[in-house]
C-alpha cells in the first residue's frame, strides 16, 4: 500500500493523469459543442477528429498521412521546446512565433535566393530565431523590460519583415514562395531511408527523429548539468542568483537565444520538408509558435511530455481535415485543442486535490492500524 501511495504522489504520474483527464474533458465538451451545432453528424466528426490518419481504411494511405502528421508535429516539438525552456527559467516566451516566422524567412531565403545546401538552411534558422530571442532577453537583462510586451512586438515586426525578404524569391503569378524541389533540392533535409517506411511520403525527413533527439538534450541539460541549474535558479530568484555568483543577465540572454534558437529550427525542420510554400501576403503570424504554448503546458513542461502533448495537438488539429465541411468547420479540431490547454490550467488544483486524498487515505490506513495493534 505505501508503495502504491508514493507511486500515485510522484509529480510524472500526477501530471500525466492530469494531462489524461484534460483530453478526454475536452474530447467530450468538443462533442457536446458539435451536438449543438448539428446533432446528426456530431458522433463522425469527434471520431473522424480522434481517428486522423485512420480515417482511411488502406494501410498503406493510412501509414503515409501519418508521415505527414509527424512532419507537422516536428516543428511542434520544437516550439513546444521553446516555450518551455524559457518557462522553466522564469521567462514566458510568447515570441516563440515570431521567432519561428523569423526562422522561416532565413532558411527559404538561402535555400530559394541564395540556393545553399540544408545544413547552411537550418544553420541559419536557429541562428536567425537565436538572434531575435537574443534581443528580447537583452531587453529583459539590462533594461527589465517585460518579455513578453517585447516578444509581441518582435512577432510582428518579423512577420512583416520575412514578407518583405520573401517577395524575391515569390512565384511571379501568385503570393507563395517557390516550390522548394524545383529551385533547390539541395536544400530538402534528408530522408535516409525514412519516407519509404511511409510508403514513399517525400515529406518524411530527418526533422522527426532530430526533434525527438533534441527534446531529449533539452531534458538532460536542464534536469543533469550545472548549467541548467544556473539558467532555472536565475528564473526563480535572479538575485540569489547573483548573491551565488551567477551571471544573471548572462543567463537570461542566454536563455532566450537557446529558446530562439529552438522555435527557428522548428521552421526549418517544417519548411525545409518542402510540404508548404510561405504565402507572402499573409498578415497574420503562423500558429505554430502559438500552439508551441499549448504543448509546453499539455506536456506538464516536461521536455519527454513535450514529444507526445505535440504530437496530440497535431493529430487532432489534422484530423479536423477530415470533419463534413458542408456541416462544420475544420478550426473545430482547433477549438478542441483551445479547451484542452484550458483544462490544463487546473492541473495544480488536481495534483492538490489528489494529494489530499492520498492524505486522507493515509490518515484512516495509520488509525486502523493503531487500533489494531491496540487489539
Amino acid at each position: 500500500m505505501k508503495k502504491n501511495s508514493k507511486f500515485l504522489r510522484s509529480n510524472a504520474v500526477q501530471s500525466l493523469i492530469a494531462s489524461i483527464i484534460c483530453i478526454i474533458v475536452g474530447l467530450f465538451i468538443g462533442y457536446l459543442v458539435l451536438l449543438i451545432i448539428n446533432p446528426s453528424g456530431a458522433w463522425g466528426a469527434i471520431t473522424a477528429i480522434v481517428k486522423n490518419f485512420l480515417y482511411y481504411p488502406s494501410k498503406p494511405a493510412a501509414i503515409k498521412y501519418l508521415g505527414s502528421t509527424l512532419v507537422k508535429a516536428a516543428p511542434l516539438i520544437m516550439c513546444s521546446l521553446s516555450v518551455l525552456f524559457a518557462y522553466k527559467t522564469g521567462l514566458f516566451n510568447i515570441g516563440a512565433a515570431g521567432q519561428y516566422v523569423a526562422g522561416a524567412g532565413a532558411c527559404l531565403y538561402l535555400a530559394l535566393g541564395l540556393k545553399a545546401p540544408w545544413w547552411i538552411c537550418l544553420l541559419a534558422a536557429a541562428l536567425t530565431g537565436a538572434l531575435f530571442g537574443a534581443v528580447s532577453g537583452a531587453l529583459k537583462a539590462y533594461c527589465n523590460v517585460n518579455e513578453v510586451i517585447s516578444c509581441i512586438m518582435l512577432n510582428w515586426i518579423g512577420l512583416y519583415a520575412v514578407n518583405m525578404l520573401l517577395t524575391s524569391v515569390k512565384e511571379p503569378a501568385s503570393p507563395y514562395t517557390v516550390q522548394l524541389a524545383s529551385r533547390n533540392p539541395g536544400a530538402i533535409l534528408p530522408d535516409l531511408g525514412l519516407s519509404d517506411l511511409f510508403y514513399r511520403n517525400q515529406y518524411v525527413t530527418i526533422a522527426i527523429p532530430l526533434s525527438i533527439i533534441i527534446a531529449i538534450l533539452i531534458w538532460v541539460l536542464l534536469e543533469k548539468t550545472k548549467f541548467g541549474f544556473e539558467l532555472k535558479a536565475t528564473g526563480l530568484n535572479k538575485f540569489a542568483a547573483r548573491y551565488c555568483g551567477m551571471k544573471e543577465k548572462k543567463n537570461l540572454i542566454l536563455t532566450m537565444v537557446i529558446s530562439g534558437a529552438l522555435a527557428g529550427l522548428g521552421a526549418a525542420f517544417y519548411y525545409l520538408s518542402g510540404m508548404e510554400q510561405w504565402s507572402c501576403t499573409q498578415t497574420s503570424i503562423p500558429g505554430m509558435g502559438f500552439n508551441g504554448i499549448a504543448g509546453a503546458f499539455l506536456g506538464s513542461l516536461n521536455p519527454i511530455g513535450t514529444i507526445f502533448s505535440s504530437y496530440f495537438i497535431q493529430h487532432i488539429t489534422s484530423g479536423g481535415a477530415y470533419v463534413d465541411k458542408t456541416l462544420y468547420c475544420t478550426q473545430i479540431s482547433d477549438f478542441i485543442s483551445a479547451i484542452i490547454i484550458y483544462l490544463c490550467g487546473f492541473v495544480f488544483f488536481f495534483k492538490l486535490w489528489m494529494n489530499r486524498m492520498l492524505d486522507k487515505r493515509d490518515e484512516k490506513l495509520a488509525e486502523a492500524a493503531r487500533k489494531g495493534g491496540e487489539a
